[in-house]
Parts: C-alpha cells; sequence; structure tokens
C-alpha cells in the first residue's frame, strides 16, 4: 500500500498522542524528522520513531497498524487524504476533522469527531461516550462532517451537536442528542433512555426508542420529503453503509419542550 505506514511497536509507558499527524503535515518530512517527531503527553515525551516503526513516504495516506485503545487523538486536524488504522484507537479520534477520511477498523473510544466541521469518519466497531460531544473548552459539539459507527455507541452522543450526520448502525446509549442544537443522528438499531434531553433543534431518526422524557411530544404522523433527501444522500455517499430508508410514514416526537422544543425524534409510524 503507498504512503505512510506506521506499526505500532511493544506498548509504551504513556499514552500516546497522534495530534497533528496527518498526510499534509508529514508532506515533505525526511525520515529523520518524521522519527524525532513527539508522539508523548508527558514531559519526557515520546518519538514517533520509538513508538512505531514507519515505513513508506508521506504522500495522501496514513497507514496505522496494530493500533490499540492507548493512543488518543488518531485524525485530530484531518483536513484532506486518508487515514486507515487496523485495530482500535483512544479518545478524541477525529478531533477536529475538517476533510479526508479516517477509517478504523475497530473500536473507537470517547469523544469521537468532536468538533469536527467536515470529513467522513467511518469506525468497523464500537465507539464510547460522548461521540460528536462538545469537549472542555468548547461552544459545540460536532459542527460539520459525517461519522459512521458499524456497531453501538455509549452515552450523551451528539451532546449540544451543531451540524453533521452521525450514522450508527448499532443501538446508542441514553442521552442521545442531550443539549442538541443542530444535525442528525440516525440510529439503526434505535435509541436507548431519555434521548433529547434540552434538545433545542436537530433530528434523531430510528426505528424504536427505549424510553421517552415527558417533556416531548407526539406531533403525529407525517409524510416528511427530507427524510427521503438524508437517505438518498447517505446511500450514494456510503453505499452498503447507509441505513435502511424509513416508511413513507414517520411519527414526529417533537421536544425537548423544556426549553424551545425544535427538535425532532422521528419513528417509523405504527
Amino acid at each position: 500500500m503507498s504512503g505512510l505506514t506506521l506499526r505500532y511497536k511493544a506498548p509504551a509507558t504513556e499514552r500516546i498522542t497522534l495530534a497533528g499527524i496527518t498526510p499534509a503535515k508529514l508532506a515533505g518530512l525526511s525520515s529523520h524528522e518524521l522519527g524525532r517527531l513527539d508522539v508523548g503527553i508527558e514531559k519526557g515525551g515520546v518519538a514517533l520513531g520509538d513508538a512505531f516503526d514507519i515505513s513508506g513516504t508521506p504522500e495522501d495516506s496514513v497507514t496505522i497498524e496494530g493500533a490499540t485503545s492507548a493512543i488518543d487523538f488518531v485524525g485530530a486536524g484531518l483536513n484532506s487524504g486518508t487515514i486507515r488504522v487496523v485495530g482500535d484507537v483512544g479518545s478524541f479520534a477525529g478531533r477536529s476533522m475538517s476533510g479526508g477520511k479516517l477509517e478504523v477498523r475497530g473500536n473507537a473510544g470517547d469523544f469521537l469527531s468532536s468538533g469536527a466541521t467536515g470529513g467522513i469518519v467511518i469506525v468497523s466497531g464500537n465507539a464510547g461516550n460522548n461521540l460528536g460531544g462538545v469537549a472542555t473548552g468548547d461552544r459545540f459539539g460536532m459542527l460539520g462532517g459525517l461519522t459512521v459507527v458499524e456497531g453501538n455507541i455509549g452515552v450523551r452522543a451528539g451532546d449540544k451537536m451543531r451540524r453533521g450526520i452521525v450514522v450508527v448502525r448499532g443501538k446508542t446509549g441514553p442521552g442521545t442528542g442531550t443539549r442538541m442544537i443542530g444535525g442528525t443522528i440516525w440510529a439503526e438499531g434505535g435509541f436507548g433512555r431519555d434521548p433529547g434531553l434540552m434538545m433545542r433543534r436537530g433530528t434523531l431518526i430510528g426505528p424504536s426508542v427505549e424510553s421517552l422524557l415527558p417533556t416531548f411530544v407526539d406531533c403525529g404522523k407525517h409524510d416528511l420529503v427530507i427524510v427521503r433527501i438524508i437517505a438518498r444522500y447517505l446511500k450514494a455517499t456510503l453505499g452498503h453503509l447507509a441505513p435502511k430508508p424509513m416508511p413513507l410514514f414517520v411519527q414526529k416526537i417533537g421536544g425537548d419542550t423544556a426549553t424551545i422544543g425544535r427538535g425532532e425524534i422521528l419513528l417509523p409510524a405504527g
């Protein structure tokens, strides 16, 4: 495979952060310069060459092999090209992405795609808590882009999410869409308990919900063209990873009426 390949060595004595390890930022660096990049989080630091065996040449792709959940910020700041990961990743994968593609053939930790404004993230396994959610010091969560998780996800996905689309092929944990301001979360396996707490705007789409907050109201059955438009876009973009289309008529549940209440949970009409 062309591009740069990083093969993770024996576990380091500290966590590894790959923030800024992207094709665009590595382009033009010599092998010596690559090996000296600091990827540790403690005062002494860890050199990239000490944590990984490095091969290939920085082009438009980076492949990380043997990855584990001890590696954080994979794909953070990605704006072009592709990062492929064979294994698991830790927290903040895809942090503040603006373009390009991050593929994880494993599981992802907490705060996946936090602060992302563009690009595509695909995780073949499960993801942790606060997917697309607001991180400490930020004003909003996910601000754009498309994130797909083929497994299940944890609690409070989309916390203060403003834009973008999240597709979950499995089920979400409790509190999906908490404080959501905009964007779309489509959970093909359904939603856990109490989605949409203090939700202002935004759309949650799925076949079922474990339980609803009392501040959400039934708004009846609707034929919503926008749902079909989103489905067609996802099919064209994701192919077989796209969720199955919803029925023609959906049940619209509006809320959270404890705030301005312009959010919506869309379920198949019974």
